[in-house]
């Protein structure tokens, strides 16, 4: 049985509605500073001098993070285009890290060119995840160079533009999928998706935002409490995923196109530009 907590919290906003940082070194639980310095190193060896800053993003450095539950995600700006960059090392260093450390849920290693960060004419989620919601462990701080952000359409567009093909994505994936450990990080990895682009529905209506998942499903639900229990469940999955490819496909059939139907007619208000795109 999953066990739901009432954790987590909105993002604070100055004056103005720009999202504050609330992430801190000091929020950081002692026993992640090891592996976050073991996670350092890897980036060090294998990027040399590609390698312009690290950064820990999430729930951990915002001081919320949860034994066995949360992940830690690390996020490397790199000096050369990261297309170019050789991550053959990646899924062993992965490995090996969480079988090092089992109070983690996972460790996520990510590379972003530095010119693509600094490019912020148009919305990007890296960028954005960086301000708002990121600690730099190593190298030179961007955040300072990053434009602020607010809880609006540009951020709930974000959430919802991809929604439909990331459902399909995931369909394709659990289809005939045997193995264990792929099944449970996809079920994971659609689950938070769809509870957050819960949030993204009503983010124009309530002008907050956050990434933790049980306030993300509470505010859908006010909105749409004849969804609460399919919501419910969709959290549920995202903090306990299920190894069953074909129960998590029936719920996606259900709840996951009821969400695209209403991301649909949302983008159709706020974007209908790139939903006219999307449907050629």
């Amino acid at each position: 049985m999953t066990n739901i907590k009432n954790i987590g919290r909105f993002c604070t906003t100055d004056n103005n509605g720009y999202i504050l940082n609330d992430a801190s070194l000091k929020k950081i639980n002692p026993e992640y500073l090891k592996i976050i310095e073991e996670v350092t190193k890897y980036y060090q060896t294998h990027l040399g001098l590609d390698l312009h800053s690290i950064y820990v993003r999430g729930s951990i450095p915002r001081g919320l993070g949860i034994k066995g539950v949360s992940d830690l995600d690390t996020i490397a700006i790199t000096n050369k285009d990261s297309n170019d960059i050789d991550s053959k090392w990646v899924d062993k260093a992965e490995q090996e890290l969480n079988q090092k450390y089992n109070f983690i849920n996972g460790v996520e290693f990510s590379f972003y060119y530095i010119e693509d960060i600094l490019k912020t004419n148009t919305f990007s989620i890296i960028p954005f995840m960086i301000k708002t919601h990121s600690i730099c462990v190593y190298g030179e701080d961007l955040i300072v160079q990053l434009p602020n952000y607010k809880a609006d359409k540009t951020l709930g567009n974000e959430h919802l533009i991809n929604l439909k093909n990331q459902i399909q994505q995931a369909k394709g994936d659990l289809d005939d999928n045997d193995d264990i450990e792929d099944i449970l990080d996809c079920c994971g990895w659609i689950m938070k998706i769809i509870v957050r682009a819960g949030l993204a529905l009503v983010i124009e209506k309530e002008n907050q935002y956050t990434r933790d998942l049980f306030r993300a499903y509470r505010i859908f639900s006010e909105h749409y409490p004849e969804k609460q229990s399919e919501m419910k469940q969709a959290l549920k999955y995202a903090i306990n995923p299920v190894e069953n490819p074909n129960e998590i496909i029936g719920f996606i059939d259900g709840m996951g196109n009821w969400m695209i139907n209403e991301s649909e007619k949302w983008l159709q208000v706020h974007n209908p530009k790139k939903v006219s795109n999307m449907n050629l």
